[in-house]
């Protein structure tokens, strides 16, 4: 995951807000109109499409505009940044927890 410490940032940055999360998982059950996104959330228009750029600068989404209607899509591949991250770092923690557990259950000449 080396390669992609900036995008993984990013990803990062951009959902550890709440209302980004919300669009998210929203987003999850199917593309949605940025107007009945918003209506979800109690803040101005300019206010939420604020988030919707955030969203969509970090990958997250994809917007696309059709005649008056910008709708927002869920770009899954994306997520997989997160998940293959995240993988990488239970298999770290279990190697770990491994070694401590042989070390605390091992005997002294296991240990050397």
């Amino acid at each position: 995951m080396a390669q992609y410490p900036a995008q993984l940032d990013g990803v990062f940055i951009a959902l550890a807000d709440p209302t980004r999360r919300a669009v998210v998982r929203r987003l999850g059950h199917g593309p949605t109109s940025v107007g009945d996104l918003a209506r979800e959330f109690p803040m101005t228009l300019p206010s939420f499409m604020k988030h919707v750029r955030t969203l969509e600068s970090n990958g997250l989404i994809r917007t696309v505009k059709s005649g008056r209607v910008r709708t927002c899509v869920l770009n899954r591949e994306r997520l997989a940044l997160v998940d293959d991250w995240l993988a990488e770092q239970r298999q770290i923690w279990t190697e770990r927890t491994d070694r401590l557990e042989q070390f605390v259950t091992g005997t002294e000449e296991n240990r050397q």
